[in-house]
């Protein structure tokens, strides 16, 4: 099992797995409510005036960097399929 890394660290158009979120009360509701959930299979679309373009279960997202860092993901075993 490698280490949790941040969302933001991952390259764009590859794949990971959530593996924790890191964030409060509110936000961490907000997140899971979005899809954001342990285990959930997210890709890395791009970057666009400083949101990431994030393909989460299917739905696209563009979060800010402040709120993709308290993400924390982990590479995915299901790399090269095709999330949507």
């Amino acid at each position: 099992m490698t280490a949790p890394m941040p969302l933001t660290m991952l390259p764009e158009g590859k794949g990971c797995r959530i593996r924790e979120v890191r964030a409060g009360k509110e936000l961490k509701r907000r997140l899971i409510e979005m899809g954001f959930t342990p285990s959930s299979s997210v890709r890395l679309i791009g970057c666009e005036r400083g949101n990431l373009l994030i393909n989460v279960n299917g739905a696209r997202y563009a979060l800010g960097k402040g709120m993709a860092m308290k993400i924390m993901v982990e590479p995915d075993s299901l790399e090269g399929v095709e999330l949507g």
